[in-house]
């Protein structure tokens, strides 16, 4: 068992969390919102601290799950960040989906203080982080992702070592750029499903064991189809992923014509006033 620090218990770092502390590890948590943190600490056996770099002292591993680029620079670099205080041999686990830039950053500020570090981005939403099924690619030294890789076991049913620092963060890139396209695929299909009289559900039944079947079919299809939308993965956090993959697209040359296209039809949703609906909402603007 590890001490071990977790920052941010948003939609994925609280089940995560969980899942940590239900495995015997000594959690102890971070959160700026409090009624969400006294929330973990009567659903699960764990700790508090009042600052990120508090719950990083002593612990073994420290697991961050924040917004974005900015956030974590701030819960690591802060005066009161985990850097501040985090043991020398300790590793720190980030979770956010970043882009490979700030995880480099924060590697080598790690590196500095004898720290290891792994970014480890997520896939499997929400029901992934509950069931404890997430896809988690790491990036980092080989040394810190064995000592961390067992831990993540315990909420990971795919968990892979992709090489260097920087690395996990490029694969979740690639996993975001598949994923704006199988989506908008998946709404045309069922658009033209619905505009051509035939039943979606009866369609999605038919085809799903094909070639056309994937998860998002199976796991997104019956509720676009009934037009349901208030759950899963933000479309402001899709919005935020793929500027990190077009930006990243910039320096490395590659040519992304329909991740460009879907981001433009995610801003279209945002302007309809989905900013919070599922990603799987980009049927609601194509023509009934």
């Amino acid at each position: 068992m590890q001490k071990i620090a977790f920052i941010g218990l948003g939609v994925m770092g609280y089940p995560i969390a969980g899942h940590l502390a239900h495995a015997g590890h000594d959690v102890c948590v971070f959160n700026r919102a409090v009624g969400k943190r006294d929330k973990w600490l009567r659903d699960y056996s764990g700790r508090w601290a009042s600052s990120p770099g508090d719950a990083a002292v002593g612990a073994d591993i420290v697991f961050c799950c924040v917004g974005g680029d900015q956030d974590l620079r701030e819960v690591a670099f802060a005066p009161q960040g985990i850097l501040s205080s985090i043991q020398r041999g300790a590793v720190l686990v980030d979770h956010t989906t970043t882009s490979a830039t700030v995880a480099r950053e924060v590697a080598q500020r790690c590196d500095e203080k004898g720290v290891g570090f792994v970014d480890a981005p997520l896939s499997g939403g929400q029901a992934g982080a509950q069931h404890g099924s997430l896809a988690i690619m790491c990036g980092g030294a080989e040394e810190h992702y064995q000592k961390v890789q067992i831990v993540m076991a315990c909420y990971g049913k795919r968990i892979v070592h992709l090489g260097g620092v920087g690395n996990g963060q490029l694969t979740k890139m690639a996993n975001q750029i598949c994923i704006a396209g199988l989506l908008q695929g998946l709404s045309e299909g069922i658009a033209f499903a619905k505009n051509a009289g035939l039943d979606p559900l009866q369609v999605l039944d038919a085809i799903g064991e094909g070639a056309a079947g994937s998860w998002q079919m199976h796991n997104r299809g019956a509720t676009m189809a009934a037009d349901d939308y208030d759950f899963g993965f933000a479309v402001d956090w899709m919005r935020k992923d793929l500027a990190i993959c077009l930006d990243e697209a910039r320096v490395n040359r590659s040519d992304l014509p329909v991740a460009k296209l879907v981001d433009g039809f995610y801003a279209e949703i945002q302007a309809m006033g989905g900013q919070r609906w599922d990603t799987s909402s980009l049927l609601r603007r194509l023509p009934k």
